[in-house]
């Protein structure tokens, strides 16, 4: 496997409308690979498989907006998050990417795939449904009862109970030294998770590009039926099974990079 050494990578900003837009480049003269994150996490998440891909792939993994050090937007709808990933790819120079996305980043990357298949050369869903009914609450909604700012690392910390220890080494000091921030803002979490719920098939098989499914078998959030009608109902759909909940990069680091150097080994 490729070292971590290959896996340092330089973050930059853009402004898009006004509001700071950030991610990280990994660099290398490789294949360009976009990574999109998931509700409560960032960029960095994809730091272990950018080492595994190596200079093979130019992995860029930006912070979307309201998450890690991109700025709060005033909403979150699937055309604003399409808007800032247009304008990284022209600040970029990128005509033709594969994207991979997990969870809110896999219903981006689907949805770009939808409108503009000329910049889509593959697409990675991780643990995904097409279909995501509305259940009434949020999933997310524990999360208001976190505070989004604090003086110190260690309450804020604290206050985020159970997740203390994931959230804890990516809390934010504020830009004017008061204290320390979330990494995304509790509200604007909720917001956006309530925007992705609904029906995303039309978009999952407006394209016959290359694509990977990869699919916790203990996820909480695509069933195994639906998992297998995705793979089979649009073209050209590799089906990838792992031993891991809906985090599958988080959960089984190894396979899952070994799964998806696999798919861009065959492109």
């Amino acid at each position: 496997m490729t070292t971590a050494t290959t896996a340092r990578p330089t973050r930059a900003t853009l402004t898009v409308d006004g509001r700071a837009l950030s991610y990280l480049d990994f660099g290398g003269t490789g294949r360009p690979l976009v990574a999109l994150h998931g509700h409560l996490s960032e960029g960095s998440s994809f730091t272990a498989l950018a080492a595994a891909l190596g200079p093979e792939w130019r992995v860029i993994a930006p912070d979307q907006r309201g998450h890690g050090d991109s700025d709060r937007a005033p909403e979150y709808t699937r055309a604003g998050y399409l808007s800032d990933l247009l304008a990284l790819l022209d600040r970029l120079g990128i005509d033709r990417a594969v994207f991979l996305g997990h969870s809110l980043g896999a219903i981006n990357a689907c949805h770009l795939a939808a409108e503009r298949p000329e910049l889509v050369e593959a697409l990675i869903n991780v643990d995904t449904a097409a279909d995501l009914p509305d259940h009434g609450a949020s999933p997310l909604s524990f999360v208001l009862g976190f505070p989004y700012t604090a003086p110190t690392r260690e309450e804020l910390a604290a206050a985020c109970g159970p997740l203390a220890a994931v959230l804890g080494p990516v809390l934010r000091p504020l830009s004017d030294g008061t204290g320390w921030r979330l990494p995304f803002h509790p509200q604007d979490t909720v917001d956006s998770e309530n925007l992705v719920h609904g029906d995303h098939w039309k978009q999952w098989l407006a394209t016959d590009c290359p694509a990977l499914l990869v699919h916790g078998l203990r996820s909480q959030v695509l069933p195994a039926d639906q998992a297998l009608a995705m793979a089979a109902r649009r073209p050209r759909t590799a089906y990838r099974a792992l031993d891991a909940d809906h985090f599958v990069q988080q959960a089984d680091p190894e396979g899952f990079a070994a799964e998806v150097r696999a798919f861009l080994a065959a492109l």
